[in-house]
């Protein structure tokens, strides 16, 4: 048992704590609408030019010392954030040790106006100490943080957590006749926790928030551990980054073979994979999910199901990345701070879009708040001002600073159904110039096939063909267009022009060769210029006609080469290879199978290569494309929807389901079994039909048949009836689900 003084004045119960600095508004007594309850240390950054191996040992970058005794601590970084960014009070309940660094921390807190009243020194503990290695290249950083007073200066706190819930209730009940009703219903009050603490702290304070409708946000950041389901459910507000995004799902994971889901980093570009994990959460109870991706923006699930992601804030030109440390706590407490500030949550006067509008200003706050805090080193004298905040919002143009993709996650409506859907939908662009008389303008340009495309409900994203789409508007004005009608790109897709008739990365003459390679590479940086990372290669050339025309090995050993070309030039990008068995240009494709085209990505041997399936095309080489989607597995990159008779040569780009509906239901569930993470595209050709109406059919379609997958797969009885091939058992479970789900 530690012995405990409060910092300054006489001690409070944590209850009385609460409902002092959050709930009540006495006339005439400015009290806070933020608590913050968290850690607070000293940090030590160590500047070096890259991060140690094991067992080697490195030196400091050479004319630098040590920078210690920098104040920092989630919790100390977030309160002095809060009350910086703040029109209000802010207080702070935590942890120091009877050291001079626990002088220092506190006089820091006092120096910033924060309510330090329920800071406690613990006699006979440290304060907590973190170790920063800062990379002075690029400003990242990594820490190790001993918690000394942070970790195991609560034990007061823990034995009697239930008194303190009794008597927050009880003293709410007392004083709330006394509370200026009118004044407190214009702030919302926030309680803001982190994990450098043990989580009995934040357990306990939530639940007591949660019975006063006090709004309490949770950054997952701090030591290394899972989240229980109980917590999750307290918090209005789960915050995590990538990393602590993963680590959360994997340890509410009961299944024993989740690690292999987990192996790679997530990828931040990738927001159907992000959107799916913080799906998963919010099935274990959370309610809203904040995930911050640093450079590439943030993402919020809102308990609903809407989506909204916000673009990063531009600095300005004669601002660098210095330091990124306290970056992430920077965006949280203005998150916060915006929060309170705004009427939200439970407001029945809003409508949705007004909420939504309210939210995503709150989001643009703390991201402008969270790039100004990378400009300067060390986390809290890093923390910009309000006024600093606004300037830089101020400067920032509308058209390029957020995305709300709740439309692209499976259409505008609002149906429950809607919401359990997790792709990306995308049509094929050309097809907008048929039935031209059912567009009230001419569709002799690019321009109003994406508006056309704008008009599809259900639809998020356009896949362009490149060059064929770019010879009339540059991609910033294709972007600018896309942000005017609610979409945003998908894909660039090379189509090599008719000068590539002998072929493209397969010409017979090296200079041919080399243009088609630098091509491919322009359709690279125009997919970066789109704001989207993936390029798609189908080459209507890339083979032969009859034998002996070409040597095989050697047309095959140059796509090899001039994929890893492409794939090291552009790390950042996912090349997918989009295979077909025959066309009327070329009788023979180079790679003319599924098999064949992931013989090939294995000889490119590159993280960033992968595979397009089209449906048509596989069933053109005689394949069953649910087998090749599994077959394929996480190097499917990209799916292509659609249908037909397969007769021989024949693309009949046909409705999805249209013609091979149990086909359609295998699709969806092999998608679902790899875990695909790319968005669906249909590659259909309406020319007799309203194009609008097709796309609008095939979103509807393939609702249906992913509902009738899940089923599917929730029923149980699948496993066995594949482990006995029982082929009668199976038609008719396909029969059920496709009637359930219809």
């Amino acid at each position: 048992m530690h012995a405990f003084v409060p910092y300054m004045m006489k001690t409070r119960s944590y209850s009385s704590f609460l409902t002092r600095i959050l709930l009540i508004n006495l006339p005439h007594i400015a009290l806070s609408n933020i608590a913050v309850a968290g850690s607070a240390n000293l940090d030590t950054f160590l500047p070096i030019h890259r991060l140690p191996q094991p067992g080697e040992n490195l030196t400091l970058l050479p004319d630098t010392y040590p920078l210690t005794d920098v104040p920092g601590g989630k919790g100390c970084n977030q309160a002095i954030a809060c009350r910086k960014l703040s029109r209000q009070k802010c207080a702070f309940l935590g942890r120091i040790g009877s050291d001079d660094g626990g002088d220092i921390i506190a006089r820091v807190l006092q120096e910033h106006d924060v309510n330090v009243d329920h800071l406690q020194k613990c006699r006979d503990l440290p304060t907590g100490r973190g170790y920063v290695f800062l990379e002075k290249d690029t400003g990242k950083v990594s820490a190790v943080v001993s918690g000394g007073s942070n970790l195991y200066g609560w034990g007061d706190f823990q034995e009697s957590a239930e008194e303190h819930v009794h008597e927050l209730l009880q003293e709410l009940l007392e004083l709330k006749s006394h509370v200026d009703v009118d004044n407190v219903s214009l702030m919302k009050h926030c309680l803001l926790l982190q994990r450098e603490v043990p989580e009995f702290v934040n357990l306990m304070l939530a639940k007591c928030a949660k019975k006063q409708n006090i709004i309490v946000l949770q950054d997952t950041g701090g030591e290394d551990r899972g989240i229980s389901r109980e917590m999750l459910s307290y918090c209005d507000y789960i915050m995590p980054n990538l990393t602590e995004l993963q680590r959360l799902v994997r340890s509410l994971d009961d299944t024993k073979d989740n690690d292999n889901t987990f192996q790679q980093p997530l990828d931040p570009t990738n927001l159907t994979r992000i959107i799916e994990l913080a799906k998963k959460l919010q099935e274990n109870g959370a309610n809203h999910v904040l995930v911050t991706m640093g450079e590439h923006g943030s993402l919020l699930v809102q308990s609903n199901g809407r989506v909204i992601f916000q673009q990063a804030c531009d600095l300005e030109q004669d601002m660098y990345v210095v330091d990124e440390t306290g970056a992430g706590d920077c965006f949280r407490a203005a998150f916060a701070v915006a929060l309170s500030e705004r009427k939200i949550e439970g407001d029945c006067t809003l409508q949705d879009d007004e909420k939504t509008t309210s939210i995503r200003e709150c989001m643009k706050f703390a991201s402008a708040a969270g790039a100004l805090a990378v400009t300067k080193q060390g986390a809290v004298p890093s923390i910009p001002s309000r006024e600093e905040v606004h300037a830089l919002l101020a400067k920032q143009k509308d058209d390029a600073f957020h995305r709300v993709c709740d439309i692209p996650r499976g259409g505008r409506d609002d149906s429950e159904e809607y919401y359990e859907f997790p792709y990306m939908f995308g049509s094929r662009l050309n097809s907008m110039k048929d039935r031209p008389e059912l567009w009230p303008a001419p569709l002799n340009d690019v321009r109003e096939w994406v508006k056309r495309q704008g008009t599809i409900r259900g639809l998020g994203c356009v896949d362009f063909n490149y060059p064929q789409h770019f010879t009339s508007w540059s991609s910033a004005e294709a972007k600018l267009a896309l942000e005017e009608v609610g979409l945003v790109a998908g894909a660039v897709c090379l189509r090599y022009p008719t000068k590539f008739a002998r072929g493209a990365m397969n010409h017979p003459d090296e200079t041919m060769r080399r243009e088609a390679i630098e091509m491919t590479k322009d359709a690279a940086r125009t997919a970066r210029e789109l704001g989207c990372n993936e390029v798609v290669i189908w080459s209507a050339y890339d083979g032969y006609d009859y034998p002996f025309q070409v040597n095989y090995r050697e047309k095959w050993n140059q796509l090899v080469k001039a994929f890893q070309e492409c794939c090291d030039a552009f790390p950042d990008i996912k090349w997918s290879l989009e295979f077909k068995p025959t066309d009327e240009n070329t009788r023979f494709f180079t790679v003319p199978s599924t098999g064949a085209a992931l013989l090939l990505v294995k000889e490119i041997d590159r993280p960033n290569m992968g595979l397009t399936l089209d449906v048509g095309h596989m069933l053109m080489a005689g394949e069953n494309p649910g087998q090749s989607i599994s077959m394929v597995g996480d190097k499917l990159f990209g799916i292509q929807l659609n249908d037909g008779y397969t007769r021989l040569a024949a693309e009949d780009g046909m409705m999805f389901g249209s013609i091979h509906p149990t086909m359609a239901l295998e699709i969806m569930y092999q998608l679902q079994q790899i875990h695909f993470s790319g968005h669906l595209y249909f590659d259909t050709f309406p020319q007799r039909s309203d194009p609008v109406r097709e796309a609008e059919y095939n979103i509807e379609s393939v609702k249906k048949f992913y509902k009738a997958a899940k089923l599917l797969t929730d029923k149980g009885s699948i496993k066995q009836i594949m482990d006995e091939h029982d082929a009668i058992a199976a038609m008719k479970l396909v029969n059920e689900v496709l009637k359930a789900a219809y």
